[in-house]
């Protein structure tokens, strides 16, 4: 049964990927917000 260990590994690697998406979105919300206020 080699499905239960690729379920493992499918789960690591999608809640390092939640992980990273939480960190990312709010500093590219931080740049957005940079470039909009330097533009206006």
């Amino acid at each position: 049964m080699g499905s239960a260990n690729d379920m493992k590994a499918a789960k690591a690697t999608y809640d390092g990927f939640i992980s990273l998406i939480k960190v990312s979105v709010p500093v590219i919300i931080l740049i957005v917000a940079v470039v909009v206020v330097l533009i206006a």
